[in-house]
């Protein structure tokens, strides 16, 4: 069983920041892609960002220059470093990871449970 757990949401000021922090557990064989991805109350699902095994990286428009994504391989864990928040930036944040669980599995999608960030004054 592949589990992904967020952690790091939380109420913040306008320009301020936060850390995201997604750690896969469970039997798994390879981590393709981690990423994070974001639903504001009303809106559809949004990708936030993504990173590869290699390292290569990619950002929405509306967090790029703002939010950093990176990831320990060896703890299988994923982070988002949100700096200069806004209010637009409120949303419920979940992990998402393209993964091999075992050795005869193909490639799956799983998501995390997702973690509430608050943009507010």
């Amino acid at each position: 069983q592949v589990q992904l757990v967020e952690s790091g949401g939380g109420l913040v000021q306008p320009g301020g920041s936060l850390r995201l922090s997604c750690a896969a557990s469970g039997k798994i064989f390879s981590i393709n892609t981690m990423g994070w991805y974001r639903q504001a109350t009303g809106k559809q699902r949004e990708k936030v960002a993504t990173i590869t095994s290699g390292g290569s990286t990619n950002f929405a428009d509306s967090v790029k220059g703002r939010f950093t994504i990176s990831r320990d391989n060896t703890k299988r864990t994923a982070y988002l470093q949100m700096n200069s928040l806004k209010p637009e930036d409120t949303a419920v944040y979940y992990c998402y990871a393209q993964l091999i669980a075992t050795i005869l599995s193909g490639e799956s999608g799983y998501w995390g449970q997702g973690t509430q960030v608050t943009v507010s004054s």
